[in-house]
């Protein structure tokens, strides 16, 4: 029994990344083990915004115990396995892999499993801003323009400053570019002719 006087629930959870696989191992082995309600998708690891896990993120109540087959079954990296059973550990349940025996939050290595996946979800965080920074850096050493293409070619901004300084209100400017006030704004901070 739980501290809310009800017995611990057994939930499953099954997925499958493409159209071709089936869950059919996965819902047997958790069905075996106990789980009476298991939700069940075909969407790849690597979506955040995977349906039926967001639904079993908000099911879970304290004293539940949420199982997969396979922990990869959950997750796609660290930082994202962590994240989750976090989530599930912040709602008073536990979690527990089938084929990892380590993966199991209802037991002390279990709860160091997750200190550790938590340092090496930093890790990976850190190795990903790092990478994603030196990969800026060479872009920028190259030439190549960072971010979103700009609204207006330097034609039309050049255009539009003229018009501005002929007495084109920045709604009028904007209304004939197709673009927000805030971009023909910005050329005006750019130069500051406006």
């Amino acid at each position: 029994m739980t501290g809310t006087d009800r017995p611990s629930r057994l939930i499953g959870y099954a997925r499958v990344s493409t159209c071709g696989q089936t869950l059919d191992a996965q819902l047997e082995q958790l069905k075996a083990a106990g789980c009476a309600k298991i939700y069940r998708e075909k969407a790849t690891g690597a979506r955040p915004d995977r349906r039926e896990l967001l639904k079993l993120l908000k099911y879970v109540a304290a004293g539940d115990v949420v199982m997969v087959t396979r922990i990869d079954r959950l997750a796609r990296s660290t930082f994202d396995l962590f994240a989750i059973v976090k989530r599930i550990a912040d709602a008073s349940a536990q979690f527990r892999s089938l084929a990892e025996p380590w993966a199991d939050t209802g037991t002390s290595t279990g709860r160091l499993m997750l200190a550790v996946l938590g340092g090496l979800a930093d890790v990976e965080r850190d190795l990903i801003r790092t990478r994603t920074a030196e990969g800026r850096s060479r872009a920028k050493a190259r030439g190549q323009h960072m971010g979103r293409p700009p609204a207006l070619t330097p034609q039309q901004q050049d255009e539009a400053r003229q018009r501005r300084a002929e007495g084109a209100t920045l709604k009028e400017l904007a209304r004939s570019y197709n673009v927000g006030i805030a971009t023909i704004s910005r050329l005006k901070a750019n130069r500051q002719q406006f």
